[in-house]
């Protein structure tokens, strides 16, 4: 069955130089395979996520990728001190308050953008 194998999310990139610098200077990812599509991350050694060069890059309006975390203010703090700036928003059922949203089950969320307008995420359940 599908759900036996791994997962690997596609990350679409308009500019693959740039937004591997994003990725490996801002996220502090090291590219686990490069190919002449793209490349190849590994996150925590188990999932993995391909960024490839596209024209469509950007242009999703919902979150491509997310991490789960055990330390959101901790992780947040990092992120910032590399450029990372996250996302305020204010609409009906999600409001943040210096880039966190708390859900009413108490998971606490950020958003931010990477170099080519992907909406990524990062939460603490």
């Amino acid at each position: 069955m599908i759900t036996n194998h791994a997962v690997q999310s596609t990350i679409p990139a308009k500019d693959l130089a740039r937004a591997r610098k994003f990725y490996e200077e801002k996220l502090g990812y090291k590219p686990d395979k490069v190919s002449p599509d793209g490349v190849f991350y590994k996150s925590n050694g188990c999932t993995s996520f391909f960024l490839y060069e596209t024209p469509s890059a950007g242009t999703a309006q919902h979150t491509l990728l997310a991490w789960e975390t055990t330390h959101l203010d901790a992780d947040m703090k990092d992120l910032r001190s590399r450029g990372v700036k996250f996302v305020e928003y204010d609409m009906p059922g999600l409001k943040t308050q210096d880039g966190v949203a708390t859900t009413p089950d108490g998971t606490k969320a950020a958003w931010f953008k990477d170099s080519e307008g992907n909406i990524l995420g990062i939460a603490q359940m």
